[in-house]
């Protein structure tokens, strides 16, 4: 492989379950990528994520992926409830952490939530309503505060997780507004300042100086780049919430007026120039921000838990069973929302869902009807934010080609396309490094057109209508 090539843009991208590091070009496109899990450990204080472990593993994959690229950048994107309290040296035990880093999916003790809600401000203050176990992190803070007080008194900077991994590389603390607008409950996203719970509580001093997604920090710290065989002028930039990187990528290539569709653990729908006024936290509604800082609208339900829910075990690369599929309809099997504790775009369903009509049996018919019930519930969270305008679908759930013919057949009338390239987030995230100055044209295309897929009328209508039955 020629120089010309090989990639120069190295982008760690920290889910919930895993994580990657993948080698990007200028452009956005991906030459390699290295993953790995990310595992929760079980407390005390509670359960958290093994940051020591995945330093060490990031530090030797970008040492690898060094050999093989000629690495100029290194950015961070993470899912946007995750943080970490921090003292002033990045090498210090608990890798600079002063606190575990908590996991999200952590449920609360007795107490917290009931004394956190009156302190938590209006929906723009929040950006969400008050969602499951421990999502938000000024409710991680709020505990940190109440049950380890002076492990919290010790604490220097509260950082994002994209935020917390350039620490640690370039020792640069910075704030970030696509973090802080992920649901956090510490930014106000519409007018553009902290939450009144910052002030309240004193976290002001936590809270460093606001970086831009895109800017450079500096280089890499010089001792981490000598112990680790790591390339010293590696710059390292301020970093970016996952969705909000993925939504930058359709932005550098010209998009505006759409709604992207992101499919896996979340099904995360999120548009532009959404009128503030609609958006409606009892509904999985969400404020978040573009890189600019500007209002993005959003809705969130966890569609990948409620597709295991009803799919049960299932062999690898599964597909829908077209006659399969026309049979349930037809049966009117169904599954309601929500088997999880998430309620999505339906308030008071957590823990209610349920299977009605004829039960599916075997393996095939459950995932075929798992795929329905995940086109249904992503229909209804992408008709939260852009019920008309085109909707762009794009991640895991497109592995089934019958799921985005699903999404498209419960919109008629509606444009629905299809981005099936698989590293977006990673692909906006490295388009960053070279903020405005790189354009990639979308591959977008219609679903592709299955024959046999049975019409969805009365049954989506009936679905709707059942749902809407549901105890508010």
């Amino acid at each position: 492989m020629s120089l010309a090539g090989l990639a120069t843009i190295a982008v760690l991208d920290v889910g919930k379950s895993n994580v990657k590091l993948s080698a990007c070009h200028a452009d956005g496109s991906i030459a390699e990528t290295l993953a790995t899990a990310n595992p929760v450990l079980p407390g005390p204080p509670w359960h958290h994520h093994d940051l020591a472990g995945l330093r060490v593993w990031m530090l030797d994959s970008l040492a690898q992926l060094c050999r093989r690229h000629p690495l100029v950048h290194l950015i961070c994107t993470g899912h946007g409830s995750g943080a970490v309290l921090v003292g002033d040296d990045p090498d210090a035990g608990g890798n600079g952490a002063t606190l575990p880093m908590i996991d999200y999916e952590q449920p609360l003790p007795a107490g917290i939530d009931e004394a956190y809600a009156p302190l938590s401000g209006d929906f723009f203050d929040r950006g969400s309503a008050i969602m499951m176990a421990s999502t938000h992190v000024a409710r991680q803070m709020f505990w940190a505060e109440r049950d380890r007080p002076a492990d919290m008194a010790c604490a220097r900077w509260l950082l994002g997780l994209p935020q917390y991994w350039a620490w640690v590389l370039c020792g640069v603390a910075v704030s970030e507004v696509t973090m802080l607008g992920a649901q956090s409950h510490l930014w106000n996203v519409v007018a553009q300042r902290w939450s009144p719970i910052v002030a309240a509580r004193g976290w002001g001093r936590l809270m460093p100086p606001f970086a831009a997604a895109h800017a450079d920090l500096g280089p890499l710290r010089p001792a981490l780049a000598l112990r680790n065989g790591l390339p010293q002028g590696l710059r390292i930039h301020a970093g970016v919430h996952d969705s909000s990187a993925n939504f930058y990528r359709y932005q550098t290539a010209g998009q505006s007026d759409f709604a992207v569709l992101s499919t896996g653990t979340w099904i995360v729908a999120m548009a532009d120039r959404v009128a503030l006024g609609s958006l409606d936290e009892v509904r999985g509604m969400t404020c978040n921000a573009d890189v600019s800082g500007a209002p993005l609208g959003g809705a969130l339900t966890m569609g990948g838990r409620e597709y295991a829910a009803v799919a049960g075990v299932q062999p690898e690369g599964a597909k829908a069973d077209l006659p399969v599929l026309a049979r349930l309809v037809a049966q009117g099997s169904m599954a309601l929302p929500t088997f999880g504790s998430n309620d999505g775009q339906f308030t008071g369903s957590a823990g209610l869902g349920r299977l009605v009509g004829p039960t599916p049996e075997s393996a095939m018919e459950r995932h075929a009807l798992a795929v329905l019930y995940s086109a249904l519930l992503a229909v209804a969270c992408g008709d939260t934010v852009s019920q008309h305008r085109r909707l762009i679908v794009e991640g895991s759930f497109l592995r089934d080609p019958a799921f985005a013919a699903l999404v498209a057949a419960l919109r008629p009338g509606a444009e629905t396309l299809v981005n099936a390239e698989p590293y977006g987030v990673a692909a906006g995230a490295a388009l960053l490094c070279s903020h405005g100055a790189t354009r990639r044209p979308l591959e977008l295309r219609a679903p592709a057109p299955l024959p046999g897929l049975p019409d969805l009328t009365h049954y989506a209508a009936k679905w709707r209508a059942t749902c809407q039955g549901i105890p508010q």
